[in-house]
């Protein structure tokens, strides 16, 4: 059985509050030789709010979250480290994931930003060291700890936090478009998994907005707390419940083929899914949802048509090569919206250019 296939809650600790760094040292007792794996920018910001002084070996990714750089890092990581702490974002912490898999051991996760799930899943979307899309890859273990400071995560920068709200609320949107399509009664983790997904809607149309204005402020708020814990453990419980049915769909097919257009690089996966959400709503008919989400994505900032990401030059040919790529049969837009084409995402993409 393919692990995608497996239920797999979530890690086996979980911790968010204010302070939760303070208990870092108490969960590392029972390992030997840790080793950090980290970024600049985030091991700046952990130390910043770390409590304590933890002397242990830090190695820096390279920021591609690549193949490449999970077996350099597996090979310059000491043969007897034990358990690998992984600080930053979600590349940051994919490629921790990653090496520790390599390498068979356990893994911490400290997120820096609040742009995806990435700290509680046990899986990784793995890109070339181009920065394009390659491969999702899941894996045996699951997290070990999940630690999230809110002192710490509410001076992360805001566009992280507009990435996981717009890479969350796909997770309803995605799940939904696949299961809708399903025959028959779906298995009751299944269902677990969807009305998780149903809980992170309801939560960003209630509280990101407070949550953003909360982090304009560097105050934490319960609207912040709340959607910060959406976009990291119940946003990742939703694939670890409903498995295939709750995995990436038309939105991550969009944003998978976006990763083929240089100038989109510079934007959060989340809003770049966010925008798929659009597209796949469109491409499935769903213009009423669309025409609910639309003030949404107005009063929190998110880019709603392809021209946002990639300006003007060249415009119809790029959307073709992200649309024709979404469609492919390697690609998950169909899961959600069976039957469609190239053609279909680019009529969609059309559609929300031209929207007033």
């Amino acid at each position: 059985m393919k692990l995608s296939q497996v239920v797999r809650p979530g890690p086996g600790q979980f911790i968010c509050e204010s302070g939760a760094l303070q208990y870092l040292d108490e969960k590392l007792r029972l390992f030997k030789h840790p080793v950090i794996i980290t970024g600049e920018k985030s091991y700046q910001a952990f130390v910043k709010h770390y409590p304590g002084q933890l002397d242990l070996p830090v190695f820096r990714y390279d920021a591609t979250a690549s193949h490449e750089d999970m077996n350099r890092l597996a090979n310059a990581v000491p043969k007897n480290t034990d358990v690998i702490v992984g600080i930053g974002g979600g590349k940051a912490l994919d490629t921790a994931k990653g090496t520790a898999e390599i390498m068979g051991i356990e893994v911490i996760t400290i997120p820096t930003v609040l742009g995806t799930c990435a700290a509680y899943t046990p899986l990784a979307p793995v890109y070339y060291p181009d920065h394009t899309f390659k491969i999702v890859e899941y894996y045996e273990r699951p997290v070990h700890l999940c630690l999230m400071d809110l002192e710490l995560l509410i001076e992360s920068p805001k566009q992280y936090l507009m990435g996981g709200i717009g890479d969350t609320l796909a997770k309803w949107y995605e799940a939904q478009g696949i299961t809708e399509h399903v025959s028959g009664d779906l298995p009751t983790m299944v269902q677990v998994g969807l009305q998780t997904a149903k809980v992170t809607q309801e939560v960003l149309l209630r509280d990101a907005t407070q949550a953003l204005a909360s982090l304009d402020r560097g105050n934490v708020t319960p609207a912040f707390k709340s959607v910060a814990e959406a976009i990291v453990a119940v946003a990742g419980t939703v694939g670890g419940f409903a498995g295939e049915y709750g995995r990436m769909a038309g939105a991550h097919a969009v944003h998978n083929g976006m990763s083929l257009v240089p100038e989109t690089h510079e934007f959060e996966h989340g809003v770049k899914v966010a925008f798929g959400v659009l597209v796949q709503l469109v491409a499935a008919g769903k213009y009423d949802e669309v025409d609910r989400l639309l003030p949404f994505f107005n009063d929190n900032q998110l880019p709603r048509k392809f021209s946002d990401f990639a300006g003007s030059d060249n415009l119809q040919q790029k959307m073709l090569q992200v649309a024709t790529f979404a469609a492919s049969d390697n690609e998950t837009f169909t899961l959600a919206v069976p039957g469609a084409t190239g053609q279909t995402v680019k009529q969609a993409m059309d559609y929300l250019e031209n929207l007033a």
